[in-house]
C-alpha cells in the first residue's frame, strides 16, 4: 500500500469524506466538519500533491481513487458517505465506479460527469488560460484573488471568500498543474446509469463553470439522483453561501444515514 493522503478529522459516527477541488486542501471544509462533528465521523483530505500529502508519480483520476482507497484503509472506514467538490466530485465519482462497495451515498457538487478530450482545442484553450499566468512567472499567491473572484455569485460571504482565496494561494503550483491536466481527461458519463448509492446533485445557480443546467442533465442519468441548486451562489458555494449549502447538505446525510442504516 502507498503511503496515504493526509486528512483532517472531527467526531465519531458514519463515516463522511470530503474531497476539496482544485483551489482548495482538507481546510477547506473545516466548517463542514465542525458542524458534522457531533453526529458523524467527518474526514477531509488533502488531495496528493496538497497539504500535508505526497505527490502521485502521476496524477490520473484511476490513482486518485486508489488513493483514496488507501486513506480509508488507513482509517479502518469500510464504507463512507462522499462529499465532492469540483474536481473532487470526479474523484468521488471514479472511486464510485472503482469501489462501489465501500460507498454510502454521493454527493456531487459543482462537479461534471466529464470535461471532454484531453487532446480537443477547447481543452487545450482552457489549460492554456488558466497556466498561462503561471507559464508567465505568476506564483498562486498573486492568482488568487482574481481566481477566486472569477468563480463566485452574487453576494458572497466575505469571510467565506477570505478563506478561498487564502486556500487558493496556498496550492502548491506542482500540484495545481497536475490537477489542471488530469481534469481535461475525465470522462464517467456511461458510469451514471449504473450508479446504485443515493446521490445528491448540488449546483450553484451562477455557476459558469458547472452550470446549473448541465447538472441537472447529469442528476437525470443517476437512478433516484436528487437535485438542488442553491440561489446566487457560484462554483464556491460553501465558501460564497455557507449556511445555505449547510442546510442542503446536512438535510441529505441526515435522510441518507437515516434510511441506510434502517436498510442495514
Amino acid at each position: 500500500m502507498s503511503q496515504a493522503p493526509h486528512h483532517i478529522e472531527r467526531g465519531q459516527g458514519p463515516s463522511v469524506i470530503f474531497l476539496h477541488g482544485i483551489g482548495g486542501d482538507g481546510t477547506s471544509w473545516l466548517p463542514e466538519l465542525e458542524a458534522l462533528a457531533g453526529h458523524c465521523r467527518a474526514v477531509a483530505w488533502d488531495m496528493p500533491g496538497y497539504g500535508g500529502s505526497p505527490t502521485l508519480p502521476e496524477m490520473n483520476f484511476p490513482a486518485l481513487a486508489g488513493a483514496l482507497k488507501d486513506l480509508l484503509g488507513r482509517l479502518g472506514i469500510e464504507r463512507a458517505h462522499l462529499v465532492g467538490h469540483s474536481v473532487g466530485g470526479m474523484v468521488a465519482l471514479e472511486f464510485a465506479v472503482r469501489f462501489p462497495e465501500r460507498v454510502e451515498s454521493l454527493v456531487l457538487y459543482a462537479t461534471s460527469p466529464a470535461f471532454g478530450k484531453a487532446d480537443g482545442d477547447w481543452q487545450r484553450d482552457f489549460l492554456k488560460a488558466r497556466l498561462g499566468p503561471l507559464d508567465a512567472g505568476k506564483r498562486m499567491a498573486e492568482l488568487a484573488p482574481s481566481i477566486v473572484e472569477s468563480l463566485v455569485g452574487d453576494n458572497p460571504d466575505k469571510r467565506g471568500i477570505a478563506r478561498a482565496t487564502a486556500a487558493m494561494a496556498r496550492v502548491p503550483e506542482d500540484a495545481y498543474r497536475a490537477a489542471m491536466q488530469c481534469l481535461v481527461t475525465f470522462d464517467r458519463r456511461d458510469a451514471l446509469a449504473g450508479i446504485a448509492v443515493p446521490v445528491l446533485v448540488l449546483a450553484g445557480e451562477k455557476d459558469d463553470n458547472a452550470p446549473a443546467a448541465m447538472m441537472e442533465r447529469m442528476a437525470e442519468k443517476i437512478p433516484g439522483a436528487r437535485f438542488q441548486v442553491i440561489p446566487g451562489a457560484g462554483h464556491l458555494a460553501h465558501f460564497e453561501k455557507p449556511e445555505a449549502f449547510r442546510i442542503v447538505l446536512d438535510a441529505f446525510l441526515e435522510q441518507t444515514i437515516t434510511e441506510r442504516a434502517t436498510a442495514s
